[in-house]
């Protein structure tokens, strides 16, 4: 067991599965609510499924009847607010880290399977996964306002991101909740479905993912983050250079074997399937 598997294993389970790393954040009778030890043990599950090759999609849900109810008021807040002030400055940064720094840019695919509630804090996860599949009748709420803050952290950045400003301010402002069909449909989510087939369309989707070549995946979500806060003119540049870099370092030399299947083979459709991957 390496140091970083040590640190887990209690507030965070982590199982792969033929090809899948799925992590569950383990505090089912706090509905997951983000303590100290969940944000530890996150920070050490990551490093364990990056360095995992065995691991090739993670998906990121909840044990019980949550996803997560966001961050623990007691645990997270009011103790860390009472303690030294670096200490309190060192809990902010780890969390930081994993929630939105490391679940960005992470260099596998991810996938929120959101199970049930979702509240405050839990957004900014949810939002930083690459992907997001919700139960039906889950429930999604920025509840802050009802306990007299606003959504901090990086909560709204993250809302501001993928909600539309109608939508965001409307929850934002009112603290009211919505279900996982309202959640699909402002494009929180990718799609919502019902609890019983939850599991089984987040893996489908995760298997669809690793017929991918792995190397062009990351560097097609990574170009994605980036060119968002470029000019044209900046992304132009960029995106040249992101795919001559790509190419040049791609194990599979994926450009090559995809045009050889395609045009001399005459083996697949890119249109409708990804090129074979012998290997």
């Amino acid at each position: 067991m390496t140091e970083a598997q040590a640190a887990w294993g209690r507030e965070v389970l982590l199982s792969v599965e033929d090809g899948i790393a799925w992590v569950t954040l383990n505090r089912p009778d706090k509905r997951n609510a983000i303590n100290p030890g969940i944000v530890r043990e996150m920070n050490a599950v990551l490093d364990a499924v990056e360095e995992d090759d065995a691991a090739r999609v993670l998906v990121l849900t909840g044990a019980g009847s949550a996803f997560s109810a966001g961050q623990d008021l007691k645990e997270y807040f009011r103790e860390p607010d009472q303690g030294p002030p670096l200490a309190r400055e060192r809990l902010l940064s780890a969390n930081a880290a994993w929630q939105w720094r490391r679940m960005r840019f992470f260099p596998k695919p991810t996938i929120a399977m959101v199970n049930g509630w979702c509240f405050g804090g839990a957004f900014q996860v949810l939002i930083a996964c690459d992907l997001a599949i919700a139960a039906e009748d889950a429930r999604f709420g920025l509840s802050e306002i009802n306990w007299g803050i606003i959504p901090a952290g990086i909560v709204t950045r993250a809302v501001a991101d993928v909600m539309s400003q109608r939508d965001a301010l409307y929850y934002i402002m009112t603290g009211e909740t919505f279900d996982g069909r309202e959640a699909a449909a402002m494009r929180l989510v990718n799609r919502a479905v019902p609890a019983d087939r939850l599991r089984a369309e987040t893996e489908a989707l995760a298997r669809r993912l690793m017929e991918k070549n792995p190397h062009v995946l990351r560097a097609a979500k990574t170009a994605y983050h980036h060119v968002r806060q470029m000019s044209w003119e900046q992304a132009f540049d960029y995106l040249l250079a992101k795919s001559d870099q790509t190419k040049y370092r791609d194990p599979e030399r994926g450009d090559q074997e995809g045009m050889r299947q395609f045009l001399d083979e005459k083996s697949y459709r890119p249109g409708l399937q990804a090129y074979r991957r012998d290997g």
